[in-house]
């Protein structure tokens, strides 16, 4: 197996400022979060050190080693984000649900149509790719709109837990439905709701596979300076081989270059973009 390629320490520093990994800039408002997000493009939440990619947890932390402690109910700056977290679902304005691969992000409004022409699900496609159980709980809230979990698993018929979650996942996953607010009493619930009910003009704009690779491979390098190989699918949730496509992409017009198999770099160096 060839060596992991280590990233340069000017890279990380460039990703400290773009990334908000400064102990002087944490996060500690839902309005500084949404400004995060939108700056980013897209931003996983509860992730840290181990996982590459911009982060709110690591954000609010403020500081590039942040890891996640176990017991994180008693920890301030998981909590913290925990709350952001909600508040920002309620607030509406920045995408937030799990989506390839499981991976739990927010989306900036711009990032939407990029990412719904990779993992978005059209309505001709729905019997073909939705499983059974996706579709009754998909086919109530077409009627209802939004419901909590414990009213859609009834109206749906789908009262198993299990089989709620796997359809719900695959409805978040296919960007169809999203959560648009959580309450703790007088019990925990989500309440779900269509995605197009709060982004229109985003999920129903439609771009071309190839130009929604390029530009979600834009944003990520834009913000990371360098990408190693597997960094940006494992940020994505995107497979490695569309991964490359839209960085060769970049490469072609001239936005990055490509210093050795999978391992790319912004065409105008991170440290000079940091100096202007």
């Amino acid at each position: 197996m060839s060596p992991r390629v280590q990233i340069p320490p000017e890279i990380e520093e460039y990703r400290d400022e773009r990334w908000r990994r400064d102990e002087m800039r944490p996060i500690e408002t839902a309005f500084d979060a949404e400004r995060f997000i939108e700056q980013v493009g897209f931003a996983a939440c509860l992730t840290d050190s181990r996982r590459p990619g911009p982060s709110l947890y690591t954000a609010v932390c403020g500081r590039r080693d942040a890891v996640m402690p176990r017991n994180v109910q008693k920890d301030p700056e998981a909590s913290l984000t925990w709350v952001l977290k909600d508040e920002i679902v309620k607030r509406g304005k920045v995408y937030y649900a799990k989506l390839g691969r499981g991976k739990t992000m927010f989306l900036a409004p711009r990032m939407i149509p990029y990412f719904h022409a990779i993992f978005g699900i059209r309505r001709s496609e729905e019997k073909r790719r939705l499983s059974g159980n996706a579709q009754k709980i998909l086919r109530v809230l077409r009627s209802e709109w939004e419901m909590s979990t414990s009213d859609l698993r009834d109206e749906s018929g789908v009262k198993d837990r299990t089989a709620f979650t796997k359809g719900v996942d695959e409805l978040q996953a296919a960007m169809i439905v999203m959560p648009s607010e959580v309450f703790y009493q007088p019990k925990f619930t989500y309440i779900w709701t269509r995605g197009v009910g709060r982004f229109p003009d985003a999920l129903r704009r439609r771009v071309s596979r190839d130009t929604a690779l390029l530009e979600i491979a834009r944003c990520f390098l834009s913000g990371a300076g360098m990408t190693i190989p597997g960094e940006m699918a494992r940020v994505t949730g995107l497979p490695r081989p569309a991964a490359g496509l839209g960085n060769l992409a970049l490469v072609a017009e001239g936005y990055a270059t490509m210093l050795a198999r999978g391992v790319y770099q912004l065409a105008d160096r991170p440290r000079d973009i940091l100096e202007r």
